[in-house]
């Protein structure tokens, strides 16, 4: 559940995901919401692209807490990182962020930040792409770095919101949410074109 307190002015709104990080940027909005845990089967199909996975995976959670709650609307996000059409995911630990962080040094990653808007039958789903390029280090100081931050529950092992941010080169994207987990431009027009008031009155 969220911390916001219940207001009239908007309808019922529900993040169908558990990361603490898309939580915490939706809060920004100053809405009312809840959080509901999608379960969702998060493998990728056999030759799927990165953009279609993570289109695919925003729109399978949305449906999935939906179906719970048909008379809320429901966020389901996802976000996929691609070096050079391969999908890169969360490291789970040190060994794989360390070869994460090797493979990606000197190149531009693709993130694909997905968003499902759903409410019954009526639903929208979009991505938005973030270029990321990241310095050429040595593995003295990524290994700073992981140790520092310990970033294994973040897709490419590098959060720009921290730390990570040393790692990068530049950033490339219409949203600067987006690479932090929610692209919160087009989900705020997304949520007033819905009906909801943002900024709400007090």
């Amino acid at each position: 559940m969220s911390n916001s307190k219940n207001s009239p002015q908007n309808p019922t709104l529900i993040l169908a995901s558990t990361s603490v990080y898309r939580r915490e940027l939706l809060e920004r909005l100053r809405i009312p919401f809840e959080v509901v845990s999608p379960k969702v089967d998060e493998t990728p199909l056999t030759g799927e692209s990165t953009l279609d996975l993570a289109l695919r995976l925003a729109h399978a959670k949305a449906t999935a807490v939906s179906k719970q709650h048909p008379d809320a609307w429901v966020i389901g996000s996802d976000q996929v990182a691609d070096l050079c059409g391969a999908a890169i995911g969360k490291p789970g630990n040190f060994e794989r962020a360390m070869a994460q962080l090797q493979l990606m040094r000197g190149q531009t990653v693709t993130f694909h930040t997905a968003l499902c808007l759903m409410k019954g039958e009526t639903q929208t789903t979009l991505s938005v792409p973030t270029e990321v390029t990241f310095r050429k280090l040595s593995d003295d100081v990524l290994e700073n770095y992981l140790l520092a931050e310990e970033p294994y529950d973040c897709a490419g092992s590098a959060k720009s919101e921290g730390l990570g941010i040393a790692l990068l080169e530049a950033i490339k994207s219409d949203d600067p949410s987006a690479l932090i987990g929610l692209p919160l431009i087009a989900l705020t027009g997304l949520l007033r074109d819905a009906g909801f008031v943002i900024p709400a009155k007090k």
